[in-house]
């Protein structure tokens, strides 16, 4: 299958002379989930802005749907939704006559079924004739995701959608996230919540000083770099790791009196039961244990680390 967006060493450097983006490469497959983590300034915006069409690049090519996005830019950007960070609205229109305007940007005939429908999934019908200088911060970004939503795009990039959103409403918003990915709207999103992004996406991208670093699928990056532990919580406290013990990939966790085991969730073996006699020969006993694997978050911050 052919992707949906093609990404073909992209750079940007800014006139200031900052490098945001350094020979990227990507592709989006249609109809997934793409989720683009990285810290602030990593350049995730930036390569955001030059597919939609709003920055130019200084090297590289970037086709949506097999159109190149410089010859062909209307159609590419009639194909793709864009909800930004920033709260960029009118201040003293209606919910509904911004949605509306919005639609007809791009040429689409009125569908006020449509557009109420788009309005409902949101939670913003009760809304809909308030000015959007009355709305909440939330519901502001809500509006923003409507507007995106208005012509109907195949493509959808979700600039930092949730921040400043709270709780209840950041699992609306998801409800009507997962319900386009199933109609078969593909959505790029980049978020600072990055359990969201091991809930939500179906691959992961990591940038770090405008660089990709890793692509991959969640599952596969979960089980390639997710680390699982044992933590003994022991009887009585050790001052240092027995030379018996050594070379077992051990360490001694708060101040002496866990120790904690780490190992390899591909192998073959976890290597626990041996390490249990072990512990009994060298005369070391514990009052309980449990297991835990890395989350994401752990594998974002140690990649980005190991890129600094």
């Amino acid at each position: 299958m052919h992707p949906v967006i093609s990404v073909l060493d992209l750079s940007k450097t800014y006139a200031s002379g900052f490098q945001a983006l350094r020979r990227v490469n990507l592709e989006i497959r249609r109809g997934e989930i793409f989720a683009l983590l990285g810290p602030n300034g990593a350049g995730k915006t930036t390569l955001i802005n030059i597919i939609c069409g709003i920055v130019n690049a200084s090297q590289g090519q970037v086709s949506v749907n097999g159109l190149d996005i410089v010859r062909h830019y209307r159609a590419v950007r009639a194909l793709i939704g864009l909800v930004p960070q920033e709260l960029t609205t009118d201040a003293f229109e209606s919910v509904w006559a911004t949605v509306c305007f919005s639609r007809g940007l791009w040429g689409r005939p009125a569908a006020p079924a449509y557009i109420g429908k788009v309005l409902k999934d949101l939670s913003l019908w009760d809304k809909k004739d308030n000015k959007i200088m009355t709305l909440s911060g939330g519901m502001k970004r809500r509006v923003m995701i409507a507007k995106a939503l208005a012509h109907e795009p195949n493509i959808l990039f979700l600039d930092e959608p949730t921040a400043g959103v709270d709780v209840e409403l950041r699992k609306d918003m998801w409800g009507v996230v997962r319900a386009l990915s199933n109609s078969g709207v593909t959505i790029i999103l980049t978020t600072h919540y990055i359990e969201e992004a091991e809930m939500m996406a179906d691959r992961i991208g990591i940038i770090s000083k405008g660089e990709l670093i890793l692509v991959e699928d969640k599952v596969e990056l979960m089980r390639k770099l997710g680390k699982k532990q044992l933590t003994l919580h022991l009887l009585e406290k050790l001052d240092a790791i027995p030379p018996a013990l050594a070379g077992r990939h051990l360490a001694l966790a708060n101040e002496g009196r866990e120790l904690v085991y780490t190992y390899d969730t591909q192998a073959e073996r976890t290597g626990i039961t041996a390490l249990l006699r072990n512990l009994h020969e060298a005369g070391i006993r514990f009052r309980d244990l449990n297991t835990t694997q890395s989350s994401l978050e752990d594998i974002f911050v140690d990649l980005v680390r190991r890129g600094q």
